[in-house]
């Protein structure tokens, strides 16, 4: 009672002197985590609104109220700007009582990059450095459609290499098969101007917004442009184009009479699920459906969920339409229109429709939305009766906030502080996913200390998952004691991710389980199916980690004979493992075949370190 207290009046001090300006606030529970990001137009009367007893709040509310430990906040000089920065918070830290919109990462984009010679082509991962994004296409299939039918319209390179002015002045490069069969026009060596080249990437920026009226318009007249100067084969592959352009075009469906650009927004909610579904509507057709379900939705009103829909999809759109269709206004409509109508450009509008033909768009989107929430329960239920019930146990007995499906495991591997390499082993769903093994050959020299090489590893793999190389795991289990966990959360607090996921220590010699801030291990009995299944993923780290260190010592020993001998170096004794495979197969190598690896002077050095007495060979 007396630490409610202390927590009530420290949280009461922050409060008063809170800011009335412009910011977003982020609420951290007793374990300094982010478990919610806000923004407000007045900061002192948005955050004091939690804390007032007259004012009605949802159960989840009354959740994230009861685990704020403590408040910090950024100072924003306008609300807009707090909007971006909510945002970006959000997506950082996902916290446990924001809404978010489902991990993109596993929806392709359509990315136009920003280079003197723009590539085009699908990717997961969002750099931001000036390119073009456009997506994210939840239908993969059309996505790589779209992709083949801009290849086939424009000559645009497929390649990745480095082109600019210099290196292609310089005759760095050769043309590929691409250019031989009309693909592409030979940018690497100078065959087609920056411009004209930047002109075909606009052409296909078009395209991909949908607005294909001026692009067809362009191609029809460049056509007969060339037919009228007789450049018949020219003006027929223009004509090709043209082709391939209408048939495009042709197979998306007409929603107006009138060419309109537009996004029609449709919400469907089932239980604790619920999803939005966006028509993308450009000049008058139908170009695109997606749709992105939303986690932590439970609870939440329709405009609430309405505004954190629109503030986190639009935020990775790069074409914003003039109007957006809604079934009924967000939270914050202004606050919205403002933002869209900067990020376009030109003013937007957020029009809740009234006319039948607009209302009944809305209700397509919406149909849309419930049939993609069915399809996820039928799913989640199906991949539920998959599921090992060890899982199930694993959470229940290590009180996990989540169905542990993705476990990751590190184990370290030395001999007597020599070649000290570490492993990391992945489980999903209960089996081995090797396609996400790593082996990490450590940086810096530890001895004896498991406890340094256990701060490096887990640092390095948070690093990993920080940049996208590896997803975060549901639960990350060490290998070790209380000192191993220590070590693991101590790396994950620096690297900026303690909180993110749940991390446990599996002891070898009483199989101990220690969690964090529980001061006794948890014994699981021997016939429990969550400890088979924690042995199971720990045994096979340790697996995984021997085999790496066992190969490194073997590599290290070979190479230590060899470079026993006067002129052979490490590099030269790698070199002659690697032909040769073998101490072995070098010792029974003819001089010949040791001068084909390394230097004449060294093969006879080698040659006569195995052969002593044979007085055949002369001194090269």
């Amino acid at each position: 009672m007396k630490r409610r207290r202390i927590l009530a009046d420290h949280l009461a001090t922050i409060v008063a002197t809170l800011p009335t300006s412009p910011g977003v606030y982020l609420f951290r529970n007793a374990a300094g985590t982010v478990i919610y990001v806000g923004k407000a137009k007045n900061l002192r009367q948005r955050v004091r609104s939690y804390f007032q007893s007259s004012r009605p709040t949802d159960a989840k509310t009354q959740a994230l109220v009861r685990n704020i430990a403590h408040i910090e906040y950024i100072a924003t000089d306008t609300e807009v700007e707090a909007l971006i920065l909510e945002n970006t918070l959000i997506k950082r830290h996902k916290p446990r009582y924001n809404i978010l919109l489902r991990d993109d990462k596993s929806y392709p984009f359509i990315r136009v990059t920003h280079e003197p010679y723009p590539r085009i082509f699908l990717t997961r991962r969002l750099v931001r450095d000036g390119s073009l994004y456009f997506g994210p296409y939840t239908n993969a299939t059309y996505a790589k459609h779209l992709l083949r039918t801009l290849r086939a319209l424009f000559p645009l390179r497929s390649c990745d290499l480095p082109l600019t002015e210099a290196s292609i002045r310089q005759g760095k490069f050769r043309v590929c098969l691409d250019y031989h069969i009309g693909k592409c026009l030979g940018p690497c060596v100078g065959y087609i101007s920056r411009e004209e080249y930047a002109r075909y990437i606009q052409q296909a920026t078009e395209v991909l917004r949908g607005r294909t009226s001026q692009v067809a318009r362009e191609l029809e007249a460049q056509m007969h442009a060339l037919a009228e100067q007789l450049r018949f084969e020219e003006a027929a592959l223009v004509r090709n184009r043209l082709r391939i352009l209408q048939e495009y075009t042709d197979r998306q469906k007409v929603m107006s009479t009138e060419p309109l650009d537009r996004d029609v927004l449709g919400l469907a909610m089932q239980g604790s699920t619920a999803c939005a579904v966006f028509l993308s509507i450009r000049e008058g057709k139908l170009l695109d459906k997606r749709h992105v379900l939303l986690q932590h939705a439970e609870g939440i009103e329709r405009a609430t969920l309405l505004q954190a829909v629109l503030e986190q999809w639009y935020l990775q759109q790069s074409d914003i339409p003039a109007e957006i269709l809604l079934p009924e206004q967000p939270e914050q409509p202004a606050l919205l229109t403002q933002w869209l109508s900067n990020r376009r450009g030109t003013p937007v509008q957020l029009i809740v429709p009234e006319a039948d033909d607009e209302a009944q768009l809305i209700r397509m989107a919406e149909l849309n939305a419930r049939a993609v929430v069915e399809q996820h329960l039928i799913q989640q239920a199906q991949k539920a009766r998959r599921l090992p019930t060890a899982l199930y146990a694993l959470q229940q007995d290590a009180q996990l906030p989540t169905l542990p499906r993705r476990i990751a495991c590190i184990d370290n591997s030395h001999l007597h502080g020599t070649d000290l390499v570490s492993a990391l082993v992945v489980f999903v769903d209960g089996k081995p996913r090797t396609s996400e093994y790593r082996r990490f050959r450590l940086e810096q020299a530890f001895g004896n200390d498991d406890f340094a090489a256990m701060r490096e590893v887990v640092r390095r793999y948070a690093r990993r998952i920080q940049e996208g190389q590896d997803a975060a795991p549901d639960l990350l289990l060490i290998d070790g004691g209380r000192g191993q966990l220590s070590a693991a959360l101590q790396a994950l607090a620096e690297s900026g991710l303690a909180g993110r996921f749940p991390v446990l220590a599996l002891a070898k010699r009483l199989e101990e389980l220690f969690r964090p801030e529980e001061p006794e291990p948890l014994l699981l009995p021997k016939t429990s199916e969550s400890l088979r299944l924690l042995q199971r993923i720990r045994n096979e780290a340790h697996r995984f980690a021997v085999e790496y260190h066992r190969l490194r010592r073997h590599k290290r020993t070979l190479q230590t004979q060899l470079t026993a001998i006067p002129g052979i170096g490490p590099r030269s004794a790698q070199k002659l493992l690697s032909t040769f495979g073998s101490v072995e197969r070098i010792r029974t190598a003819s001089l010949e075949e040791l001068r084909r690896t390394v230097a004449p002077r060294q093969a006879m050095a080698v040659y006569r370190y195995f052969h002593p007495t044979d007085p055949s060979p002369s001194t090269p």
